[in-house]
């Protein structure tokens, strides 16, 4: 908590805070006291500055600008990229008693002209719009004429051009503050690298913004890489060991593979839900909705599907496939935990996710400059596959945050809880890329293992290769210790894939100390089997806090919590957060004065479901009404 001096309070990380700011925190949201740059964000903005705001997700970020909509005179102005996003978030907001709303393109017209009839007679605090809605001439000048308040650019990395979610329709916002002068200006995000910074200030024309930068760190997350052998089997052990009835996100690259991933899980009892761009709309939103509002659903998606997802419980985000880059990595893994409780990220990933990604970077009709930056990307999103240090320290340094002094560990990461050991693979680098040379930089992994191991195959005899010095060098070594040296040479930049052919490797530059015996290669030793069931309950026993088990007590708060929703046709998260509701167990508040001290109950949410909750409480039954 802050310390208050002559009536302001600063938050813990030391800004001043105006107290009607905190009077608003702690009446209508239902939260004691605010995190990291939020009440410094909303100070900076109240006094009439511009800023741009970096915070994980779950890190408050909306607070920073929903508290100055309320306390500046006129109408604040919230451009979000998508409708389900939007909707959530007014949703969420009418759940405290703030007039808001939203203007996007699924409005019908008589919905659209009942929102521009209440913000012509002020009758809103917030109006979410969508860039392209916001930037039609007849929309702008529409709100020209009225009191804007602040100006909020919600995801603002979806107008970096080099970032992981580039969307053509936020390059218009840069007109913003030469429209709405003297009106402050706020663009969020949760995931931007030092580069996409300075472009969302350059696009956004908020050069002169000041820049808020929160520790991008999500702790609750427990980060785990692992080669992938049989996703599926690998995916399905992970669920049935550690998140049985969870809600979750299995990531997918192709549709295909979406739908076949979904249909396997069912079968295998777990209810799992088809998302990509390429369903019927109708559908679609359909499984969204579902995942939203039912308990223990898995949506097996490209990644069409997530930003935007305001779902607090989701428990865990697994990938099948490697993703594009850390950045996209940490913004998918990011939608696990949202509530702070325990959560997972899971990843299976293969020398072939390498081959498929790098093919689609060439064979995209970006420009050079473009396809080079993406391949560094991938480079780097290899080193983390590959480490053998602390994942969340590489991670946190890619995003631009310094390491904590002499904080080399985590302990909430595969590699912390299971150092990888190691081994000199330094004669076996040499042999791997003696082999890639000889045989003509032009053949992928298998040939050049069969090569190595000393196996004639058909393959191997029509190019002579039974002939080379370096057949069968490598015979006392498994396919499978051989895949995993190819893959370590690539990821560490000492091997390139040629992708005019079919993956054929080729050397770096760089590899010529290793083949000359100068420099010594370590390389992580992968164990023969990668899931290990009992190790990684153990680990997760040891690593700090846990999700308490549902008991009645819980589960008929849950239910009375769901059927309100129901009634209402919101998402149960939108009454309370799982995270309220355990404290409503752990405290059992016996009076409106103790619920309105648990987290996350506001005024309004007091008013309308204390005395529901409490009823729960005393009588340890579901409410009906």
């Amino acid at each position: 908590m802050g310390s208050h001096h002559n009536g302001i309070v600063e938050s813990d990380r030391g800004g001043a805070t105006d107290p009607a700011a905190l009077q608003l925190l702690r009446q209508v949201f239902g939260y004691p006291f605010f995190r990291g740059d939020q009440s410094a964000v909303i100070d900076h903005l109240l006094a009439g500055g511009d800023a741009l705001v970096l915070m994980p997700t779950g890190g408050g970020k909306s607070l920073c600008f929903q508290i100055p909509a309320l306390l500046r005179p006129g109408l604040a102005v919230v451009v979000s990229p998508l409708i389900a996003l939007m909707r959530d978030q007014v949703a969420a907001l009418r759940q405290l008693g703030i007039a808001a709303a939203a203007l996007h393109s699924n409005l019908a017209p008589g919905e659209a002209g009942e929102v521009m009839r209440q913000v012509d007679e002020g009758l809103l605090n917030l109006l979410y719009v969508s860039p392209e809605r916001l930037l039609l001439p007849y929309t702008l000048e529409w709100l020209i004429r009225k009191p804007v308040a602040l100006l909020a650019i919600d995801e603002a990395h979806c107008v970096s051009q080099w970032g992981h979610d580039f969307r053509g329709e936020y390059l218009g916002l840069g007109i913003l503050g030469e429209r709405f002068p003297g009106v402050p200006r706020v663009a969020l995000t949760a995931t931007a690298d030092p580069p996409t910074r300075l472009e969302i200030l350059k696009r956004l024309d908020l050069e002169h913004a000041r820049v808020f930068v929160g520790g991008f760190d999500r702790p609750n997350i427990r980060y785990r890489i692992t080669i992938k052998k049989q996703p599926q089997e690998q995916l399905l052990d992970f669920l049935r060991t550690e998140h049985g009835g969870n809600a979750g996100i299995v990531y997918r690259l192709s549709r295909t593979s979406v739908e076949e991933t979904a249909a396997w899980l069912n079968k295998r009892g777990i209810q799992a839900l088809p998302y990509h761009a390429g369903m019927e709309g109708g559908v679609r939103q359909r499984h969204q909705d579902r995942f939203l509002s039912e308990d223990g659903v898995v949506m097996v998606a490209t990644i069409a599907f997530g930003m935007g997802i305001d779902k607090p419980d989701v428990r865990f985000v697994a990938h099948l496939d490697l993703p594009k880059s850390i950045e996209s990595y940490y913004q998918e893994t990011g939608r696990a935990g949202r509530d702070g409780l325990p959560a997972d990220a899971f990843m299976t990933y293969g020398m072939e996710d390498v081959v498929k990604l790098r093919r689609f970077i060439d064979g995209s009709p970006a420009s050079e400059e473009f396809k080079r930056i993406e391949h560094h990307k991938l480079e780097a999103l290899l080193g983390l596959c590959e480490s053998v240090t602390c994942r969340r320290q590489i991670l946190l340094h890619h995003l631009g945050e310094s390491q904590e002094e002499g904080g080399g560990e985590c302990g909430n990461c595969d590699t912390c809880l299971e150092p990888v050991p190691t081994w000199d693979g330094t004669e076996e680098a040499r042999m791997a890329l003696s082999c890639i040379y000889r045989t003509g930089q032009r053949f992928g992994v298998n040939h050049l293992v069969d090569v190595l191991r000393g196996q004639e195959t058909e393959r191997v005899q029509q190019y002579q290769h039974h002939k080379l010095q370096v057949f069968g060098m490598g015979g006392s070594r498994s396919v499978a210790s051989w895949r995993s040296v190819f893959r370590q040479l690539v990821a560490r930049g000492l091997v390139k894939v040629d992708l005019v052919g079919f993956g054929g490797l080729a050397l770096a530059e760089c590899c010529r100390p290793v083949l000359r015996g100068e420099q010594t290669v370590l390389l992580r030793l992968d164990p023969d089997d990668v899931s290990v069931p009992g190790k990684r309950r153990q680990a997760r026993q040891q690593g700090g806090a846990s999700i308490k088990s549902e008991g009645g007590l819980l589960q008929a708060l849950k239910a009375t919590r769901n059927q309100l929703a129901k009634e209402q046709q919101v998402p149960p998260f939108v009454i309370f957060h799982d995270t309220t509701l355990q404290e409503m167990v752990e405290r059992l508040p016996d009076s409106l004065w103790a619920m309105e001290r648990v987290h996350g109950v506001g005024a309004r949410k007091l008013a309308r479901y204390g005395e529901i909750f409490l009823q729960v409480l005393r009588t340890g039954k579901p409410w009906t009404p």
